[in-house]
């Protein structure tokens, strides 16, 4: 049987709004969704501001898109990245996005491209608007991104977890994908079954949180049950 072919992402890179120190950890999300093949930053390379762009480009095999300061107060990097963006939607070669940045103006352009069916992940800051955040299937936080991948390699020499409390909305968002989700006779449901049901009511993503999979937040959740049946995990919310 042939194996099947790998998924087409567009990386595209707001650099006046985004983390140079988070590429890699983007890129590695990326990867998940499948081969990221067109990688473009935007600025006006001129200003000593994305110097540290400048140094990784070639690092990383990111494209510099030019886009000079045409008119004060005008972002031209907006424009171009959504030209490109639905350029690259109607070429028809692409099967999911991701935007980093945190401006709230590209979310049209997200909205855009997931009514064709696209998947696009939004890599930004924490404070980003939350139509923009809301509008990505989704949205995760760079800083957030590394700490957690951070926090990883202490584990792995330490042997202890690291994570951040687990707040109300977000139980009430869990508590509420498991009780929409298929339960047995027990009242466990399949924990892949609830994470996309969570996902598909908010840009829900676990790594926002300080974990690096979903049955982690749930063992770390004393409002959850997680059950192993032969490799297959299952929760049940017992408070």
């Amino acid at each position: 049987m042939p194996e099947e072919a790998l998924k087409n992402i567009a990386l595209l890179i707001d650099a006046d709004n985004a983390n140079p120190a988070g590429i890699d950890a983007v890129l590695t999300v990326l990867a998940e969704l499948g081969q990221v093949n067109v990688r473009r930053a935007y600025g006006n390379w001129t200003k000593p501001g994305l110097s540290k762009w400048d140094k990784i480009t070639h690092r990383y095999g990111l494209q510099p898109m030019q886009q000079f300061d045409l008119t004060k107060g005008k972002n031209a990097t907006d424009m171009a990245m959504t030209i490109d963006a639905i350029d690259l939607l109607y070429g028809g070669k692409v099967d999911g996005f991701g935007i980093m940045s945190s401006d709230s103006d590209f979310t049209p352009l997200v909205t855009r491209l997931r009514q064709d069916g696209l998947i696009v992940y939004g890599f930004g800051g924490a404070k980003a608007p939350e139509a923009f955040r809301t509008a990505c299937t989704r949205y995760i936080d760079v800083d957030q991104l590394m700490r957690t991948s951070a926090q990883d390699d202490v584990m792995e020499e330490a042997g202890a977890p690291d994570s951040e409390p687990i707040d109300q909305d977000l139980n009430d968002l869990l508590g509420a994908a498991w009780k929409a989700a298929k339960r047995d006779r027990d009242g466990y449901a399949s924990i892949s079954e609830v994470g996309n049901i969570a996902g598909n009511r908010s840009s829900f993503d676990v790594r926002n949180h300080g974990f690096k999979r979903l049955s982690d937040l749930f063992r770390a959740n004393e409002r959850f049950r997680v059950e192993d049946r032969n490799g297959h995990l299952f929760v049940k919310r017992v408070r």
